[in-house]
């Protein structure tokens, strides 16, 4: 993914993550990371990193982050 679209899924990700709320895990004593959590979800969908997938992902990865938002499991 190009530096532009890498900043955009980047600032996506900021912006979901300051509102998104994840229950708790006793795995996460101090609490879930959601930039961790919403990053995680698009390496397990898409099979790698939002920075190692071609610039031709980026809606997918934008509907990932907004499918996060909605459903924060």
């Amino acid at each position: 993914m190009n530096k532009q679209n890498k900043e955009i899924v980047k600032a996506c990700i900021d912006e979901v993550a300051k509102t998104l709320q994840l229950p708790p895990s006793v795995k996460h004593p101090k609490g879930r990371n959601p930039h961790a959590h919403i990053a995680r979800v698009i390496k397990d969908t898409c099979g790698s990193s939002y920075t190692e997938l071609s610039d031709e992902s980026l809606p997918i990865v934008l509907e990932i982050i907004q499918y996060c938002r909605n459903h924060p499991f």
